[in-house]
């Protein structure tokens, strides 16, 4: 019962409702604090024609009372009073529970006769007042009853005396001034609880007090709970109890109310009756409220699980993101020792050749030295023979140590810088780029069973993504079974949320599922979707695959050419499965010329007889005999020709796998071809001197004069 605390505080106040009374917009509010709310208007600025009380203002009449509004939800925090010059602008206040109110306005000071009243009185009404909801914001100009001409409300005084009763810890004494002490009795005449010093003082069990039955606290409750309601009485006639309904204004009335108040004219129901209605339809409408009621806490038992796995998975997460980055971290250190290794072994490379060219040119510079050293003593010798002796050797060397130090000798052979180049820019910007991507492969589509549906035998599939879910999804994948309980195929993969499956079989039941992909994966199928073609294949002849020279019309039910020349046109509708039976009529027979009847492939060439290539296989007839002809091959003639007004049957069964004739009814020969199946669609090939109509596969097993080993039923 916590959550009906606050259906039973004023939004004035904040407190417990207190003698409450109804306002004409049905919201509740406490006496003392209607007092409180009051707002005095000029006599020139309140028109008459919207004075009214809460007895005398239906649903209807208070609509005009919003152009008086005081409030309005538009501003912000202030009611501004516009049209009441004398009435200044005041802030508003806000209820504890969320609810803003006006504030008290100041009174004026009453006539001096006023003061001499009776003790205890409430001051008067003044004229012209005027108050605004403070829940709806709606005015009300008060008449010369003032706040007494609004009901009150005894049910919710009532509720409230319950909840708090039932809140209470221990019923305490109603008489005490300070500090009630706990209740011992509670005297059931006077309806008061009473502490054993109270009672003695101001119950005592002598004189008239004597009768009185008293009765433990508890049982005191208990009978205040079930005690007879009160009656409530008019608040126009006072003397007078509520026992009648008005329906047109809503709200009991009395009998003096009937016979003189404007109530004499209105519907008027028995206040039983309308209390037992009323009680109905709020248990009604609390039924309903009760379903979303349990819908909403089943939401929000699924938002705290949400809340909880959000909690959960967003631990997990970030655990995944920093062990990712944590690798990332790894592999870049890898990388670096890598590159110092290669820093390494490039500096060590060039320290061994900058210091064998050092240790190279040290050993020729030494032994230049020498040799200098050793020709300078040598000059420095008298003796001509013997210096002659040795001197063009001397030369000879000398100038093979120049040629040693010749070009490129004393160039270093290595430089000091290096010249490698990290190239870091690429993953600087993959870095920069670093970001999450959906790894998640689809949800499951859901299918839209409004929008599929099956024609003939066409399928139509519909789907949607789930509505909250944010997965990327690059398309689809419809898959269908075989119509006889097998295995799924693939018939359709794309982008689109829509697809129509032509050429199934008649008469199937099929299974069909959808799934959605992306980068990641596979999603989920969704939940299987089971459809029933058409029982009757119902064709018409089809102008898209008719030779040009054929003319349509009657809905293309009929046909007729141009040409002389034989031309083909087909159904519209292929036939792979079942037993199928159809007819068509000559409408016009001229010439005598050949027909053809039967059935072919979807590549037939247009422009020969029907049955000419081994694409389609008929029956030709003029008006004696008839042929069966296949892949221009001409068997089993038989008597018996058409006219003007015939009919000209074909039962293709693939159950048995032969294809049959009939001419007005009656059989035409043999089975005309045995061994058929895959897919076929009906089929005719007629010049201008024929003219056909109504192709038409029949339900049930045609009429024939001669009785044929048939099956019983077509589809």
């Amino acid at each position: 019962m916590d959550e009906m605390e606050e259906e039973l505080k004023c939004p004035v106040c904040g407190s417990f409702f207190r003698e409450p009374i109804i306002l004409p917009c049905s919201h509740n509010i406490c006496l003392a604090c209607a007092r409180n709310i009051l707002v005095q208007t000029p006599d020139a600025e309140s028109p008459q024609s919207s004075r009214a009380s809460g007895s005398g203002v239906s649903d209807y009449d208070y609509l005009d009372l919003d152009k008086m509004s005081l409030y309005s939800e538009a501003d912000s925090g202030y009611g501004s009073y516009g049209g009441f010059v004398s009435a200044p602008t005041t802030p508003c206040q806000k209820s504890p529970n969320g609810v803003r109110v006006f504030p008290p306005t100041v009174p004026q000071p009453p006539p001096q006769h006023h003061l001499l009243g009776q003790p205890g009185s409430l001051p008067p009404i003044p004229r012209n007042s005027c108050i605004t909801c403070p829940q709806c914001h709606r005015s009300l100009i008060l008449d010369d009853r003032g706040l007494r001409g609004f009901a009150k409300n005894r049910v919710l005084e009532g509720v409230v005396d319950r909840y708090q009763q039932s809140k209470a810890a221990a019923l305490k004494c109603q008489l005490c001034e300070k500090s009630p002490k706990e209740a011992t009795v509670m005297c059931e005449q006077c309806d008061v609880f009473y502490c054993d010093p109270c009672r003695l003082r101001c119950h005592p069990p002598r004189g008239p007090l004597a009768k009185h039955r008293l009765v433990p606290p508890a049982q005191g409750r208990i009978s205040r709970r079930t005690s007879p309601r009160k009656i409530s009485t008019c608040t126009e006639h006072e003397l007078e109890n509520l026992s009648m309904y008005c329906v047109q204004c809503k709200m009991p009335v009395c009998y003096q109310c009937l016979e003189e108040g404007k109530h004499g004219t209105h519907e008027v129901k028995a206040l039983g009756a309308m209390w037992k209605l009323h009680k109905g339809q709020l248990s009604q409408a609390l039924n309903i409220l009760s379903d979303r009621a349990t819908e909403a806490k089943e939401f929000l038992v699924q938002l705290r699980n949400m809340v909880q796995h959000i909690q959960e998975n967003g631990v997990e997460f970030e655990a995944c993101l920093v062990a990712q980055c944590d690798a990332l971290i790894d592999a870049l250190n890898r990388r670096k020792a890598q590159l110092l290794t290669r820093v390494n072994k490039e500096h060590e490379h060039k320290l061994k050749v900058v210091r064998d060219q050092i240790s190279h040119c040290t050993v020729k510079l030494r032994q230049t030295t020498g040799l200098m050293e050793y020709c300078l003593e040598v000059i420095k010798e008298n003796d001509p023979s013997g210096f002659l002796q040795i001197s063009d050797a001397l030369i000879r060397r000398v100038h093979l140590t120049e040629g040693q130090w010749g070009k490129g000798t004393l160039t270093p052979r290595m430089t000091s810088d290096f010249d490698l180049t990290l190239d870091s820019g690429p993953l600087l910007q993959t870095i920069h780029q670093l970001d999450f991507v959906q790894m998640k492969v689809p949800a499951a589509p859901m299918l839209q069973l409004e929008e599929c549906c099956t024609i003939n035998n066409s399928a139509t599939l519909s789907w949607k993504q789930p509505p909250l879910s944010t997965v990327a999804v690059d398309g689809y994948i419809l898959e269908l079974d075989d119509g006889n309980g097998g295995q799924f195929r693939e018939v359709y993969v794309g982008t689109e949320m829509i697809c129509t499956v032509d050429g199934l079989h008649y008469n199937s039941t099929y299974m069909s599922r959808v799934k959605a992909f992306n980068a990641s994966g596979l999603g989920q199928y969704s939940k299987t979707l089971v459809m029933q073609t058409s029982e009757i294949a119902w064709f018409t002849f089809d102008p898209t695959s008719a030779h040009p020279d054929i003319i349509l019309s009657n809905d293309n039910l009929t046909v007729t050419c141009s040409s002389y020349d034989d031309r083909v046109v087909m159904g519209n509708s292929g036939l792979s499965r079942g037993v199928h039976y159809w007819e068509v009529t000559v409408d016009r027979y001229d010439n005598h010329p050949d027909p053809a009847f039967g059935v072919a492939r979807g590549d037939v060439l247009k422009d020969v007889m029907l049955g000419k290539d081994d694409k389609a296989w008929a029956m030709y007839v003029d008006n004696n005999r008839s042929w069966f002809m296949h892949n221009n091959s001409h068997t089993n003639r038989a008597d018996g020709g058409i006219s003007k007004g015939a009919t000209v049957g074909v039962l293709l069964d693939f159950t048995r796998g032969i294809l049959m004739f009939l001419i007005n009814d009656e059989q035409q020969g043999p089975v005309a071809f045995d061994g058929i199946e895959g897919l076929y669609y009906p089929a005719v090939s007629l010049n201008r001197s024929h003219y056909i109509k109504t192709p038409l596969d029949l339900p049930g097993r045609p009429n024939m004069k001669t009785p044929l080993n048939l099956p019983g039923s077509t589809s």
